[in-house]
C-alpha cells in the first residue's frame, strides 16, 4: 500500500490537508507530519519526496516553525510551497522579506516552462497567492523560474538537488491547472509510479488486522454514521465473529436513524450488535453545557464509558475499534497546526481507557476515500454516500444548551430539508445539507397571534474533499417550500434563515 510515500510536513498552513488530498489523486500515497519531525524518521520512513506546506508565520519570527537543517542534505526532492519556500530560502542562505504589496487572490504569474516542475505550461498561468513576506534573494545554486508583477522570485529551483520552491499555492482550486504542478513534481522529479489504490488497502488492512487482532476480540464503536460503519465491516471481513459492536445510540441522532442502523446491519451484514439506548444518560450529562468543546468531551468520553460497561458483560476486550479519519487527526492538532475542533474519536478521549489497545484502521484515509473503501467492501451505496453526520450528533447543531424538546424540533426540521433536498434531486450534487436549532428566539405572527420561537438555520455545502467548500445556490422555491413546511408543521419554530457562508472562513458545522 505505502511502496511510494511523498511526506508533508506540516507549518500550521490552512491548505495543508488539502495538499495531501491532491497527492493521493495522483495516485501516491501520502502523509502529513510534524514540521519538526526528525531526520532519523523521515530515514525510516523512506519517503520518495518531501513537500513543505504553507504556513501564517514568518521565518524571522521568535517561534516560528523550522525543520531540521540536514533534511536539504538527504538527496530526497523536496517542493517549498509558500511559507516552506521562504524557509527554504531563509535555511540555505537566501533573503526573504516583507513585501511592499502583499498578493492575494488569483495573480498572474510568468512561467519559465523549460523548468522540469512546468513542464505543459504556457508562458502564464494564474495561481493563487497568499502572502505578505517574499523572497528577495535566493540562495546560491538557485535560479528563479516564475514572476508575478510584485513577486520577483514567485518559484526556483535548484535542479541539481531537486529543491524546488513556488510562493503560489497550487493545491486550491483557485489556482489553474494547479494539480499539473503537484504531479509534476511527483512524477517527473520524485519519479513516483503512481499505483497506490483503494483496492490495495483494503487488502492489506485486512491482512494486516488479522495479524494484529487474531483469535482476540475487539470492540467496535458504532456510531451508525459512514466511519464508523465502514471500520465495522473492514474488521469484520478480517476477524469475523471475534468483532463485536456496539451501536450507542445517544438519542442525538437523526430522526428514524436508530432503527435503521440496527436493521442495515443485522440484516446485511452478520455481525454481532448490541445496541444500548443511552438518551437519558447523554441528556443527563449534556444538561445545562453550552459550549460545543465541553460537549464533544462529555460525548466522547461517555461513548467510553458505555463501551467499558458493555465490554464487561461480554468477556475479555483486547482491541477498541473507532472510526477515526485523516481530517480528524489533523483538525484535532498535528504539530504546530491550530486546533479547529476535537473530534470526539480523538482529543475527547479520556485519559483511562479500559482497554488493552485502540484501532483506527481508516486513520489515514479522507473522506472520500473511506467511501470508495466501503464500496470496495461491498457496502450498500445507499449507506456509504449517506450524509456525513459528527459523532456527537445533534447535539453540536444546536446551540446552547440541550433539552429533549430542542431535540424534537430539530429532528423534524432537519427531517423536512433532507426530505425536500431528496425529492427535488438534489441529494448527490450537495455533499452536505442539514438544518440547525439557534439558540434565537424572535417575535412572529401565526394565526393572528403573536408568537416568540426558535430560529432554524439551514446548511448546505458543496464541496469535493470536506476541507473547503462552497454554500449551495439552492433555488429560491426550494427553500421557500423548506421555510414553509418547517414553520406549518414544526412546533416552536417561526422563522427559517439559509447560511450562505463558505469554508473558509466558515467550518461546515456550526459548532
Amino acid at each position: 500500500m505505502k511502496n511510494e510515500l511523498i511526506l508533508i510536513l506540516d507549518f500550521g498552513g490552512q491548505y495543508n490537508q488539502l495538499i495531501a488530498r491532491r497527492v493521493r489523486e495522483c495516485n501516491v500515497y501520502s502523509e502529513v507530519v510534524p514540521y519538526n519531525i526528525s531526520i532519523e524518521k523521515i530515514k525510516e520512513k523512506n519517503p520518495k519526496g518531501i513537500i513543505f506546506t504553507g504556513g501564517p508565520a514568518s521565518v524571522y519570527g521568535e517561534s516560528s516553525p523550522k525543520c531540521a537543517k540536514g533534511i536539504f542534505d538527504l538527496g530526497i526532492p523536496i517542493l517549498g510551497i509558500c511559507y516552506g519556500m521562504q524557509l527554504m530560502t531563509h535555511t540555505l542562505g537566501g533573503n526573504v522579506s516583507k513585501a511592499n504589496t502583499r498578493e492575494y487572490g488569483a495573480t498572474k504569474v510568468n512561467i519559465d516552462n523549460t523548468s522540469s516542475l512546468f513542464q505543459g505550461f504556457e508562458n502564464t498561468n494564474a495561481f493563487l497567492m497568499s502572502h505578505t513576506d517574499f523572497v528577495s534573494e535566493i540562495p546560491n545554486g538557485f535560479q528563479t523560474i516564475a514572476s508575478t508583477e510584485h513577486c520577483p522570485n514567485a518559484a526556483m529551483e535548484n535542479e541539481e538537488k531537486n529543491l524546488y520552491g513556488i510562493q503560489f499555492h497550487p493545491e486550491v482550486n483557485l489556482s489553474v491547472n494547479g494539480t499539473q504542478v503537484i504531479k509534476n513534481f511527483l512524477f517527473h522529479i520524485c519519479h513516483c509510479s503512481g499505483d497506490w489504490q483503494i483496492s490495495s488497502f483494503v487488502e492489506d488492512s485486512i491482512k494486516t488486522l488479522k495479524e494484529k487482532i487474531g483469535n482476540k476480540k475487539a470492540l467496535c464503536a458504532l456510531s451508525g454514521g459512514v466511519d464508523s460503519s465502514v471500520a465495522a465491516v473492514l474488521l469484520s471481513k478480517a476477524i469475523g465473529k471475534n468483532l463485536t459492536c456496539i451501536f450507542v445510540d445517544h438519542g442525538l441522532l437523526r430522526k428514524n436513524e436508530g432503527d435503521e442502523v440496527e436493521q442495515i446491519f443485522r440484516e446485511q451484514f452478520d455481525i454481532n450488535l448490541i445496541r444500548v439506548n443511552a438518551k437519558d444518560r447523554f441528556l443527563g450529562k449534556l444538561a445545562g453545557i453550552t459550549d460545543p468543546e465541553k460537549k464533544r468531551k462529555i460525548i466522547g468520553e461517555e461513548f467510553i464509558r458505555v463501551f467499558e460497561e458493555e465490554a464487561k458483560k461480554i468477556g475479555t476486550i483486547d482491541f477498541l475499534v473507532q472510526g477515526t479519519i485523516y481530517p480528524d487527526v489533523i483538525e484535532s492538532g498535528l504539530g504546530k497546526s491550530s486546533v479547529i475542533k476535537s473530534h470526539h474519536n480523538v482529543g475527547g478521549l479520556p485519559d483511562y481507557v479500559d482497554f488493552k489497545e485502540i484501532v483506527e484502521p481508516l486513520r489515514d484515509l479522507f473522506k472520500d476515500e473511506v467511501r470508495q473503501t466501503g464500496l470496495e467492501l461491498g457496502i450498500p451505496e445507499n449507506l456509504v454516500f449517506r450524509q456525513p453526520f459528527p459523532g456527537p450528533g445533534l447535539a453540536i447543531r444546536i446551540i446552547g444548551d440541550i433539552t429533549d424538546d430542542k431535540l424534537t424540533i430539530l429532528k423534524e426540521a432537519d427531517s423536512i430539508f433532507r426530505e425536500e433536498i431528496a425529492n427535488a434531486g438534489l441529494h448527490k450534487s450537495i455533499n452536505q445539507y442539514f438544518a440547525v436549532l439557534t439558540n434565537l428566539k424572535s417575535v412572529g405572527v401565526m394565526g393572528d397571534e403573536r408568537t416568540y420561537d426558535y430560529t432554524v438555520a439551514l446548511r448546505a455545502v458543496e464541496t469535493t474533499d470536506f476541507m473547503t467548500g462552497v454554500w449551495s445556490k439552492i433555488p429560491y422555491e426550494i427553500l421557500e417550500k423548506v421555510s414553509s413546511r418547517i414553520v406549518n408543521e414544526v412546533k416552536h419554530v417561526n422563522r427559517v434563515v439559509y447560511d450562505i457562508t463558505s469554508k473558509p472562513p466558515a467550518t461546515i458545522e456550526w459548532e
